[in-house]
């Protein structure tokens, strides 16, 4: 396989090519290019965010929903963005903009934290190469037993897991310390 011209490592493909030297025309003639290997093509990672949207949320939903965007214009990452009260909202299609994201999240309701783990935990693909954030202030409403269990089961699966705290407007951290310590 041949690299790119923009690929090509010439210290690399000279040191490899030195029995080709021309004394004549005084330079190597290389029969075989180096590559830097640095351009990968496809998806390399996944990163999921699980955005709580309940009523204490706002700022949070606003930093998630731009992180999200800005991770979604990485073309070696599958960005998805869910967001989540008592129901589950893929936000995924609208992450080439946004203020679509933003508004797209509609703030209130309650929190079924396990229900929206289970749902990003069925679009991994690639359990040792994703990442899933979960961006809650941790005050489950449904069963922690079984959102313990979901977070379990998807780290013993080999996916990273980063728990994210509610933030303030002061942006101090505000969240459920008993359900973070268990999920931790």
């Amino acid at each position: 396989d041949r690299p790119r011209p923009a690929d090509i490592d010439w210290n690399r493909t000279i040191a490899a090519n030195l029995k080709n030297y021309v004394p004549e025309l005084g330079t190597v003639i290389p029969e075989r290019l180096v590559g830097h290997g640095r351009r990968h093509r496809g998806i390399q990672k996944e990163f999921t965010i699980c955005m709580d949207q309940s009523g204490s949320m706002s700022s949070s939903v606003i930093y998630a929903s731009i992180m999200a965007a800005v991770m979604a214009s990485i073309r070696s990452l599958r960005t998805t963005l869910v967001a989540y009260d008592t129901a589950v909202t893929d936000l995924t299609p609208l992450l080439s903009d946004p203020v679509d994201v933003i508004f797209g999240t509609q703030l209130g309701g309650g929190t079924d934290i396990a229900n929206a783990v289970g749902y990003a935990a069925a679009q991994v693909t690639q359990p040792t190469r994703t990442v899933l954030a979960l961006v809650s202030d941790f005050e489950e409403g449904g069963s922690v037993s079984s959102l313990v269990t979901r977070v379990r089961g998807l780290a013993d699966s080999g996916v990273t897991m980063l728990g994210l705290a509610s933030l303030t407007d002061d942006g101090a951290p505000c969240f459920d310390r008993t359900v973070a310590d268990k999920l931790a």
